[in-house]
């Protein structure tokens, strides 16, 4: 079978993609990855064989206007076509909702039941065609993926059979859940990723600054809105307020060790349904969380009793965390731990089991 992974940004900021790779047998299939290069830097290729690699160059900030991006979004359509023209290719996984948008004639005429879409991000869903467009997309489709439980409103009642969860959980994290915390006189919240969200995080910020109990640290590239933030918590003397820029994969099981509370809280409507990486990092390495209060994620945060739902908003934001954070039964906390980590594995699992059998391992 001759199978193409329709990815949308570069390979390092795709880890689901993994979630696929691992459960396609690579020698009995011709496997084919797109990826798109936005910061035109050189990127070091996953040590898999034999994979056909297929890159898009084009320079794209992540944190503009969506009317901004169109252009690019354009140039990516006519590449892909080109690609589909050129290759025929007998099944594809998309790997993001734009590459769905985008290719939606191709993928629900041509690929009807031959094609896999992993849904990860709400954008125009509220506009009544472009939710039109998701609802058709999940029924072309030969199964469906959602790295999101929250997500599922947009998804239509009738395709509920063919809708399956896909935790964005890296397994090799299960090696380093033993590992020894540094200590500290505060209590060190810590937030890694791609940093988004000015409002909410400046917020985040005053808050902190203000409040000698605690240090904030942020680990990830910083582009635009890192930038500002930095130069905020410069601006109002925020003495405990870190910056430590890009960082590799496995950088992570060194900050965990100095970590004692995840930042997790986003705004937006997007967020506000979605299931970032940081969720299972807590799970995995016993961290506790911060979620924004109302949030999907928030919800199972406090459902599982890993964490704490909260908003930066409220004048004992600060108090609140810290109130939780002394109140922690760290065995019970662990427990609570295992088992969200156990109901995330079996859902995991069963993910693998449907993606062997969708394509024929």
């Amino acid at each position: 079978m001759k199978i193409l992974l329709l990815g949308f940004s570069k390979i390092k900021y795709m880890p689901y993609a993994n979630f696929y790779l691992k459960n396609i047998n690579l020698e009995a299939n011709e496997v084919h990855v797109v990826y798109w290069n936005r910061d035109l830097k050189e990127e070091k290729k996953p040590s898999l064989a034999p994979i056909v690699w297929h890159e898009f160059a084009a320079y794209q900030e992540d944190d503009v206007s969506k009317k901004s991006k169109i252009k690019g979004f354009i140039s990516y359509r006519r590449y892909v076509k080109k690609l589909l023209k050129k290759n025929s290719f007998d099944f594809i996984v998309v790997l993001h909702t734009m590459p769905g948008i985008l290719l939606y004639s191709t993928l629900t005429r041509k690929y009807k039941n031959k094609f896999l879409f992993d849904y990860r991000d709400s954008t125009y869903e509220k506009i009544g065609f472009f939710r039109r467009m998701i609802g058709n997309l999940v029924k072309s489709s030969k199964c469906t993926f959602t790295s999101s439980d929250g997500f599922r409103v947009f998804f239509p009642d009738s395709e509920k059979a063919k809708i399956h969860t896909s935790h964005n959980l890296n397994k090799e994290d299960l090696l380093h859940r033993s590992y020894t915390k540094t200590e500290s006189e505060k209590i060190r919240i810590a937030f890694w990723g791609f940093i988004r969200g000015e409002e909410i995080n400046r917020k985040i910020i005053d808050r902190i600054a203000k409040d000698t109990r605690f240090e904030l640290h942020y680990y990830g590239r910083e582009q635009q809105v890192a930038l500002e933030l930095k130069a905020y918590a410069k601006e109002i003397a925020a003495e405990n307020v870190f910056f430590h820029g890009e960082y590799k994969p496995d950088d992570r099981y060194e900050f965990v060790r100095n970590t004692d509370i995840i930042h997790n809280v986003y705004s937006g409507s997007n967020m506000m349904l979605a299931m970032p990486n940081k969720y299972y990092d807590g799970a995995v390495f016993y961290i506790p969380q911060i979620c924004m209060r109302g949030s999907h994620m928030g919800a199972m945060v406090e459902k599982s009793g890993i964490g704490l739902q909260c908003d930066p908003e409220d004048g004992d934001f600060t108090q609140r965390i810290f109130e939780y954070k002394q109140g922690l039964d760290p065995n019970a906390f662990g427990l609570a731990c295992d088992v969200e980590l156990q109901r995330v594995l079996n859902e995991y699992n069963s993910g693998e089991r449907i993606i062997k059998d969708v394509l024929h391992r």
